[in-house]
């Protein structure tokens, strides 16, 4: 027979015993040292990007009440004779950067899924290195790659593709594309110099930042999910397929982001490439294109203050661009970091 058990209540116990108490935590020391670093560089990097902006604003006034509305509309670049217009330049920069991505994501997305989910683990490191080390390469010299190396080989390339699909707008090159000497026809512009060309520069230098970002997100898709899958008798593949790129879907389009606002503001590689020419161009594999950056780094060591006014205006509209290009991928790949956007 069990023994007679009795719970005794102490009466001048608290009832909110059971309440949890509210921890705060006090910086001390070094804790106080870092977070007040922090935030003065934060605070800094703000004020330093707002005042760039606000110099950049001031500069484009004279341009915007001269030329009014038509310095978005125009696509002729004439400072000397007084016609100035932005759209062509615009267009221009669209087209490279667009294709750059074109070029680029597909091979980040494959780069990034062959280090976490591919490689054996002796390798991921050095693999990690290799592409974080690109980064570092200046632009000048995947410009000169492009121009002595690349753009021979990519001009044949880009040829073949406007013989069998000139009939598509944008792959359309006003030439006789059967002409025996196809890249010197007479009176007709070459491949060379092209939007086609100048993005494969681009897409070199974009594509460690897209595959960076990729990677960190990739790496974080739960481990229990892909065990899960591979005990079901999934494959890699399914693995990749039904897990980690679900939930890596967000760093895709966060890398992809931050990869357009670098592509946007591109300057030296593209100056080497391209042929540059002032005109609503569609056509990315005909030679002659240009882009802001282009534009402002050709144009300004011999700019008239009138003419400089022109170029900063177009540095702004570039600046503005960029930057809600960014702080949109900024945000999404926060979201990705945080697994606010899992759907496991």
């Amino acid at each position: 027979m069990p023994a007679d058990t009795t719970v005794l209540h102490d009466p001048g116990a608290d009832v909110d015993d059971d309440v949890p108490r509210d921890l705060r935590a006090r910086p001390v020391g070094s804790d106080r040292v870092f977070v007040g670093v922090t935030r003065g560089v934060g605070i800094f990097v703000f004020v330093l990007v707002s005042a760039i902006g606000v110099f950049l604003g001031i500069q484009s006034f004279p341009t915007f009440s001269h030329y009014g509305f038509s310095f978005l509309t125009g696509s002729r670049w004439l400072p000397s004779q007084d016609i100035v217009g932005i759209s062509a330049v615009a267009l221009g920069t669209v087209t490279v950067a667009v294709i750059a991505l074109v070029i680029a994501i597909p091979l980040a997305i494959g780069t990034a899924l062959f280090i976490t989910d591919w490689a054996p683990a002796r390798w991921r490191g050095s693999l990690v290195g290799v592409v974080d080390l690109m980064a570092a390469v200046p632009g000048i010299v995947f410009g000169l790659w492009v121009l002595l190396l690349v753009q021979p080989h990519a001009a044949h390339v880009t040829h073949w593709i406007s013989q069998h699909l000139g009939w598509i707008p944008i792959f359309e090159v006003r030439t006789d594309v059967d002409y025996p000497i196809w890249d010197q026809a007479p009176g007709y512009p070459s491949y060379a110099g092209s939007a086609a060309i100048a993005a494969i520069a681009v897409a070199a230098m974009i594509f460690p930042m897209a595959t960076s970002v990729m990677r960190e997100v990739f790496a974080q898709a739960p481990v229990g999910e892909k065990e899960a899958a591979l005990a079901l008798g999934g494959t890699r593949w399914a693995v990749v397929r039904d897990v980690v790129l679900p939930f890596g879907k967000s760093g895709i389009i966060g890398g992809g982001m931050l990869a357009l606002g670098r592509a946007l503001g591109e300057t030296i590689s593209v100056v080497l490439v391209i042929n540059q020419a002032f005109e609503l161009k569609i056509r990315v594999l005909e030679s002659g294109t240009s882009t802001i950056s282009a534009l402002i780094a050709t144009g300004y060591k011999e700019a008239t203050p009138a003419q400089l006014s022109a170029l900063m205006t177009a540095g702004f509209l570039l600046f503005v661009v960029t930057l809600v290009v960014n702080t949109l991928a900024a945000a999404v790949v926060a979201r990705a970091r945080s697994g606010a956007v899992s759907e496991l």
